[in-house]
């Protein structure tokens, strides 16, 4: 049975996977992106092209946008309020979902500014998981919002993943801090723990499987240490959009005065990683800056 349209804002390979998934599950889906290949790829596996975000959001109630880049807070904006941006639209009645990884503080101004212009309701929904889990609708969601905001969204979301309504705008990201708090330091540990195990002889290939049963066992280990093994950086994640998150934890932690030291060496490192001309390779690159023994 054909669903409610969806409107989807932002086709690159998270939203790639996300459209997929939704025209898998049976959705209609209106989408937009600023790069007209990917929005001539989309409609490939059934994506309506749209002209603009506002386009979007006349054709659809729920517009959901996942955009990221070196100015991916910016660009959040843009879709939501810019002179194309969903705003423009009006919004009584309508739903943005922001799947993005945005600051908290950009989060918040969205959130007001659609409430108040066009009486829109705004959801800050992070996710976790990679292009993969997106398209096999097995992402971890976290999400802040209003209790009517997520009752709203959550058949669509079950189609998309985990969803955990953490509380009110602005918790979704928070949430969304700590889980990249620990997934981009544990990229490090990982590729430390390769030059070890290689330095000293051992099969690096049977490292997974051999720790699978204990506590160094996790999802994390099985995807990644056979990458770094095969120096397969095919993105699935730039490292780019790493090193944005990065910066995005730093900044929240020294408006608390938090001390992160493992999540300051691990900034160090993807700034070291984009330095040196990797920013398009997968995040998993960062084994690069370790010299093989």
């Amino acid at each position: 049975m054909t669903q409610a349209a969806v409107g989807f804002v932002g086709l690159g390979l998270m939203g790639a996977g996300f459209t997929r998934r939704l025209v898998e599950t049976g959705h209609q889906v209106a989408g937009f992106d600023v790069d007209a290949v990917k929005l001539r790829a989309a409609a490939d596996w059934g994506v309506a092209p749209a002209k603009s975000a506002a386009a979007v959001a006349r054709a659809c109630d729920v517009v959901l946008a996942s955009v990221l880049g070196s100015g991916a807070q910016s660009a959040v904006e843009d879709v939501a309020l810019g002179p194309e941006g969903v705003v423009a639209a009006g919004g009584e009645g309508k739903i943005f979902v922001d799947l993005s990884t945005t600051d908290l503080e950009t989060t918040q101004r969205i959130a007001a500014a659609l409430a108040k212009d066009r009486g829109m309701m705004f959801v800050d929904a992070p996710v976790s998981g990679g292009p993969g889990a997106a398209k096999s609708g097995t992402l971890a969601i976290m999400a802040g919002g209003t209790d009517a905001a997520i009752a709203r969204i959550a058949p669509l979301m079950r189609d998309l993943g985990k969803m955990t309504h953490m509380g009110p705008v602005g918790t979704g990201q928070a949430t969304k801090l700590v889980n990249q708090t620990l997934v981009l330091t544990n990229y490090c540990v990982l590729a430390e723990a390769l030059r070890l195990a290689q330095a000293h002889g051992v099969d690096a290939r049977k490292i997974p499987e051999a720790l699978a049963a204990g506590h160094a066992g996790s999802n994390l280990l099985a995807a990644v240490f056979p990458q770094m093994l095969a120096e397969d950086f095919a993105p699935r994640g730039f490292a780019r959009q790493v090193l944005k998150d990065l910066e995005l934890l730093q900044a929240a932690a020294r408006e608390r005065h938090l001390a992160m030291p493992m999540a300051s060496q691990a900034l160090t490192l993807y700034r070291l990683l984009v330095a040196a001309g990797k920013s398009e390779l997968d995040a998993t690159a960062v084994v690069t800056l370790y010299p093989k023994p």
